[in-house]
């Protein structure tokens, strides 16, 4: 019981502390100047940023689908691009200048040379 009282007076004698705090802490407060208030050029500022958030923005590249695969000619339509040998029909091949690649598989088919080298 005796650890109990000492331990009750230590959180009154706390509490006196915290109660008398404030009342120096008033009495030293200074008066306080009235605030200016804020001036325009802030809101330009803001506008410049959403300017330049709006200009960063790319429009969205179009894909020109399966259109691009196909070549409509007065026969029937023909295929621009090879099918893959390892994947089969209904994937295409990428064309790469030299070469022709899957992009399912990775399998790649290089172009035969239109010139060879002359000795």
């Amino acid at each position: 019981m005796p650890e109990k009282a000492k331990e009750a007076k230590k959180i009154e004698e706390k509490k006196e502390k915290e109660e008398k705090k404030p009342e120096k802490v008033e009495k030293a407060e200074k008066p306080k100047e009235p605030e200016k208030p804020k001036e325009a050029p802030a809101a330009p500022a803001v506008e410049k940023k959403e300017e330049k958030k709006k200009a960063e923005k790319k429009p969205k590249k179009k894909r020109p689908g399966v259109f691009s695969h196909y070549k409509v000619e007065e026969e029937g339509f023909k295929r621009v691009l090879p099918f893959c040998e390892r994947c089969g029909p209904g994937y295409f091949m990428a064309n790469h200048g030299n070469r022709f690649t899957c992009g399912h598989c990775g399998f790649t088919k290089y172009k035969p040379a239109e010139n060879p080298p002359s000795q």
